[in-house]
């Protein structure tokens, strides 16, 4: 495949920023199976598994999760 020499040097960071964004929605568009992946993700990602079917918690609520995260952002001041 021919990689073609895409000169964004004079696109702003805004720009450039939203290139990324429409390269990763033309991926997200492909066929999962089209895309790859490292195998070292690969196994990370079936090690992660394996310890959710393991412990079987569906895991908490989004907004405890949050609460938590920002809890600890103040105790430190952040």
């Amino acid at each position: 495949m021919a990689h073609p020499h895409l000169d964004y040097s004079a696109l702003s960071p805004e720009e450039r920023l939203q290139l990324v964004e429409d390269i990763w929605d033309s991926l997200a568009q492909e066929a999962p199976e089209s895309v790859p992946i490292l195998e070292s993700h690969a196994r990370e990602l079936d090690r992660r598994m394996a310890a959710f079917r393991a412990d079987g918690q569906p895991g908490r609520p989004w907004r405890e999760a949050l609460d938590e995260i920002e809890a600890g952002l103040k105790r430190r001041g952040e």
